[in-house]
């Protein structure tokens, strides 16, 4: 076995996490570090903090900040260049971004204190014991993944509103016994602490907020759905054309969602094996495509209501609408596998490793998987579910209609 022992590569940029005690509260070397360099980014608020340097160049953050940065970096090419950021820049910060954008060796990151970790000491909450969600720029309805009873969150707010949002969100939901506590300015002389219920949230003043806070929530409510795969039909919106239950369970095991993966849901109906693939984990995504446009709008409010407002929703027919997608880890026919052209993109397009499971009802769909199970392998599958229903004053079975499935892939 070989071992790299090349130097370590001095950072472009360097992040410094400032704690809400601010400058104050940050170690001589870091200070130092900072007064020193060329270039210093922040926020205005962490700007305004520094003391006056003379010949130091100050910026604050470009908006919208992913596209910014590589002008503003390069504009900063040849000198040394700090970036400011609030506790752990590792936590839903800029310090993400910028490792996205030059590489793990070119930055190099000094962390204050975390948010999430004050939270936790104020709350006594073990880390092992409660999960983190953050709302920052992003869709609130992204909590409507989380509750079950006796689940503990910790939610990084994106303002002084997002508890009253969460709060509508958890009502409306029937979880408006969540008891929901708002932990302001943590490790400041200022910090505070508010506390309530989703249901009582709305005799809070508004004013009282501050707008730097962690939310913790305790979730009370009904059992939730869980994140198991194959959650019951009338989870969502639909108008029949939906991948029943059992059937769903059935192509999201082949399918396999893991972390980061991406999936196509082609012919997608009410949504479900899009939205079940990215309940799977908070990094899964999909896009789902969909030829009719009341059926594109009622994946959306589905997802939406089940905690996954990012999924796309492309309104088009396969294969066109195939054409310009990013690449899939994975893709479900659930409908117009015939269309020609439809198994060749889906085929054509999976990346490395990509899988592959397909839906078929009728003979003419029977015919072409049998093929295709011939030409390219993979595993073919007769499903066959009735279930339980009143004849008359007995109980029989009731049948649904056959399906089968093809399924490839590793």
């Amino acid at each position: 076995m070989s071992i790299d022992t090349r130097p370590v590569p001095e950072p472009r940029v360097t992040v410094v996490g400032v704690g809400a005690d601010g400058w104050p509260g940050l170690p001589e070397r870091l200070r130092r570090t900072v007064l020193d360099a060329g270039v210093v980014l922040g926020g205005r608020r962490h700007l305004a903090m520094l003391p006056e340097r003379a010949g130091q160049r100050r910026e604050v953050w470009p908006s919208p900040l992913r596209e910014g940065l590589p002008p503003l970096l390069a504009s900063c090419a040849g000198g040394s260049v700090v970036a400011l950021a609030s506790g752990d820049p590792l936590v839903s910060g800029v310090a993400t971004t910028l490792i996205d954008l030059l590489g793990a060796d070119a930055v190099r990151v000094e962390p204050a204190l975390s948010s999430v970790a004050l939270a936790r000491a104020r709350m006594g909450w073990p880390a092992e014991r409660c999960a983190v969600v953050t709302l920052v720029g992003r869709d609130p309805r992204l909590l409507l993944r989380w509750p079950s009873p006796g689940r503990r969150l910790l939610v990084l707010s994106s303002d002084a509103g997002t508890p009253a949002l969460a709060a509508a969100l958890l009502s409306g939901a029937g979880y408006g016994g969540s008891r929901m506590t708002v932990l302001g300015d943590l490790g400041s002389d200022a910090e505070s602490r508010l506390e309530g219920t989703a249901d009582g949230w709305s005799r809070v003043d508004p004013g009282s907020v501050p707008a730097l806070h962690v939310l913790a929530l305790e979730f009370v409510g009904p059992p939730g759905y869980g994140l198991a795969v194959g959650l019951p039909d009338d989870a969502y919106e639909h108008d029949g054309q939906i991948t029943k239950r059992d059937l769903r369970a059935s192509a999201l095991a082949r399918l396999a969602p893991a972390p980061g993966l991406h999936l196509w849901d082609v012919g997608a109906g009410a949504g479900s094996v899009g939205i079940e693939w990215m309940r799977a984990h908070p990094t899964c995504t999909a896009t789902a495509v969909e030829a009719d446009p009341e059926r594109a709008a009622r994946i959306g409010r589905n997802a939406g209501g089940l905690g996954v407002p990012g999924l796309r929703v492309v309104t088009g027919r396969a294969p066109e609408a195939l054409s310009a997608l990013p690449g899939p880890d994975a893709v479900f026919v659930g409908g117009g596998a015939t269309r020609p052209g439809v198994l060749e993109a889906c085929l054509g397009a999976l990346r490395p490793g990509g899988r592959l499971v397909v839906h078929g009802v009728t003979l003419e769909t029977e015919r072409l998987l049998a093929e295709a199970h011939r030409d390219h392998g993979g595993e073919l599958t007769r499903i066959s579910v009735e279930t339980a229903a009143p004849i008359g004053g007995f109980t029989g079975w009731t049948p649904a209609r056959t399906v089968t499935q093809w399924s490839w892939g590793p």
